[in-house]
């Protein structure tokens, strides 16, 4: 059913010109051939719709600072507001308004918002941890409020709208689709087109108490045994990619 699944995302995204592929989900980084299963997927996925047409970030290895919660502060909600226009010249689309870059000169969200508000699409590919999204996707996520909060507060154009927007999660025992229906509302709530074809999620199984160490390995093997000729390659693409990351 899984991989059915990511056979419609790959057949939407076909017709897309410029994707950009959000991975969130993290290993100690001394775990050198230790792939998050969900950046398999990610991977595999470009290397079939063509490397010149999908740019992959991978978002734990930014420096990324916690969102201020400008939308609730004394002075009332003031995120996105012209004010926390980024001016240190990494903006390129003179969009970028959010007050924590604007704080933090060393900030590198600017990263993520140069290719999102150039992109036709945007999957986010993480895993699920307690039963939702995990950190790095929820701190992302409350960093780019200010894209929901200059349309639905400032009253301004929705810079959102013609970007289609996915998840694709992986997760082991609990709570995988519910956490996916919840993030999709957000998603929606954000501007985004939210296809149901970019939304799905990977769970090994439905029973919440297994929680063995035996269950844990099995869970691996099954992914891998599910996947294995979309991902086989992608483990080895994913390690050239941290490589090239980290000589930047």
């Amino acid at each position: 059913m899984s991989k059915e699944k990511l056979e419609k995302t790959f057949k939407y995204l076909e017709s897309k010109e410029k994707i950009l592929f959000l991975l969130t989900s993290n290993r100690w980084v001394g775990h050198k051939d230790d792939t998050p299963k969900s950046s398999k997927l990610a991977f595999s996925l470009q290397e079939r719709l063509g490397p010149n047409k999908v740019k992959i970030i991978d978002v734990s290895k930014l420096k990324i600072y916690e969102c201020e919660g400008n939308v609730s502060s004394s002075r009332g909600n003031h995120c996105g507001e012209r004010g926390a226009l980024l001016k240190n010249g990494k903006d390129t689309t003179g969009q970028h308004r959010c007050w924590a870059s604007f704080n933090n000169n060393d900030d590198e969200l600017y990263k993520v918002v140069n290719e999102l508000l150039d992109s036709d699409a945007v999957v986010f590919f993480g895993s699920i941890r307690w039963g939702k999204m995990n950190a790095v996707y929820a701190k992302l996520v409350e960093r780019l409020t200010w894209l929901e909060n200059r349309h639905t507060t400032l009253g301004e154009s929705n810079i959102l709208k013609d970007i289609d927007c996915g998840i694709i999660s992986v997760g082991h025992n609990w709570n995988g689709e519910v956490a996916l229906k919840t993030e999709r509302q957000v998603l929606e709530f954000f501007g985004f087109k939210t296809p149901k074809d970019l939304f799905w999620s990977y769970q090994w199984t439905d029973n919440l108490k297994d929680e063995s160490k035996s269950g844990y390995k099995q869970d691996i093997k099954d992914f891998q045994k599910t996947f294995f000729d979309l991902i086989k390659e992608s483990v080895v693409k994913f390690k050239d990619f941290i490589k090239s990351a980290t000589k930047l």
